[in-house]
C-alpha cells in the first residue's frame, strides 16, 4: 500500500476537521489517532462500515443492530455512514486485537481481520479433541493446562514410540489420545473413530504440536500400522494446535481407514499405531 499523502484537485493535503492531518501516509500514524475509532459499547475499533449517530457519535457495525439509540448521547440511531471517518480510516495503521497477549503487528484495516484469525498470540483452545472441554489460555499455559485438567493422558518420551488403542470396537464415536515428548517439544497423538454414514464408520490418526504453525512447520511424523506381512502408512507435516484437527478429519488430511481394515492390524481389539516424529 502507497504510503503516498491523498490529494486534492489543487495539490492540497485532504484535511477533516477534529482530525489530526496526515504527515506520511499509515506508517506514520499513531495510537491516538487509532484511538478516535473506539466503538464505546465494545471498546473495540470501529471499521468501514463506519455508522454514526445524528450527532456524529460512532458506533461500530457489529454493535448497531443491538442498538436501539446512541450509547453517548442516547440520541436516535440511524443508518448513517460516515464516509469521512472511513477515508481516514483506510490510511490508520490498527494494532492488532491480540496486542495485550504480545503481539506487535499493525495493520490497516481490510487486513485486520485475517490477521487476527491466524494470530499466533490469539488464545488457544484446549487441544484435546471433543467440546466438552472450554478451556482457553495462552500456549506457554496449554501442557499445564493438560497436566492438571487432563490427568488420564499418557505422555511417552522418544521420537519413535507405540501409540496403543485399546478396545477399537468399542460402539459409537470414540476418541483415543496420547502424548509424545522429543526434541524438547510436546507432540498429541489424537485417533478418532465417526460414523461418516449409514453406519459406517472410520478412524482418522493424526499428531499435532503443542506449539505454534511456525514450530510445527520444523516437524514430520510418521504414523505406521503393522501386522500380519501387512503395512500402512502415513507422513505429513504436524498441525500446531492453533489449528486443531477437526478441519484435517473433516478433509481427510490424515491416516484414514475404516474398520475392517482396522481389524487387519488389530490384536484382540486392541491397535497399535507407531509414531516417528523427525525434524523436517
Amino acid at each position: 500500500m502507497s504510503t503516498n499523502k491523498r490529494r486534492g484537485a489543487s495539490g492540497a493535503s485532504c484535511f477533516v476537521p477534529g482530525v489530526p492531518a496526515l504527515v506520511n501516509g499509515p506508517t506514520a500514524m499513531s495510537a491516538d489517532l487509532a484511538s478516535l475509532f473506539e466503538c464505546p459499547v465494545c471498546f473495540d475499533y470501529v471499521l468501514p462500515p463506519i455508522l454514526q449517530c445524528q450527532s456524529g457519535h460512532l458506533v461500530c457495525s457489529s454493535c448497531r443492530p443491538k442498538l436501539s439509540c446512541c450509547p453517548t448521547c442516547r440520541g436516535p440511531l440511524g443508518n448513517i455512514r460516515n464516509l469521512a471517518m472511513e477515508k481516514v480510516a483506510s490510511n490508520v495503521m490498527f494494532p492488532c486485537k491480540h496486542s495485550n497477549t504480545g503481539c506487535t503487528v499493525t495493520l490497516v484495516h481490510t487486513e485486520k481481520a485475517e490477521h487476527e484469525e491466524a494470530c499466533e498470540f490469539r488464545p488457544y483452545s484446549c487441544p484435546c479433541p471433543g467440546a466438552s472441554c472450554k478451556w482457553q489460555g495462552g500456549l506457554d499455559q496449554v501442557m499445564q493446562h493438560l497436566m492438571t485438567s487432563h490427568k488420564s493422558i499418557t505422555t511417552l518420551q522418544g521420537e519413535d514410540i507405540v501409540f496403543l488403542a485399546t478396545d477399537i470396537n468399542l460402539p459409537g464415536a470414540v476418541d483415543w489420545v496420547m502424548m509424545q515428548s522429543c526434541f524438547n517439544h510436546h507432540f498429541m497423538l489424537v485417533l478418532e473413530k465417526q460414523e461418516k454414514f449409514d453406519g459406517h464408520q472410520q478412524f482418522f490418526a493424526i499428531v499435532q504440536l503443542i506449539g505454534s504453525r511456525k514450530e510445527a512447520e520444523n516437524f514430520a511424523y510418521r504414523l505406521e500400522l503393522n501386522g500380519h506381512r501387512r503395512r500402512l502408512t502415513w507422513e505429513a507435516m504436524p498441525r500446531s494446535i492453533h489449528e486443531g484437527v477437526s478441519s484435517a478429519i473433516m478433509n481427510s488430511d490424515c491416516l484414514v481407514f475404516d474398520t475392517s481394515l482396522a481389524q487387519l492390524f488389530a490384536d484382540n481389539g486392541n491397535l497399535g499405531i507407531n509414531v516417528t516424529i523427525s525434524i523436517a
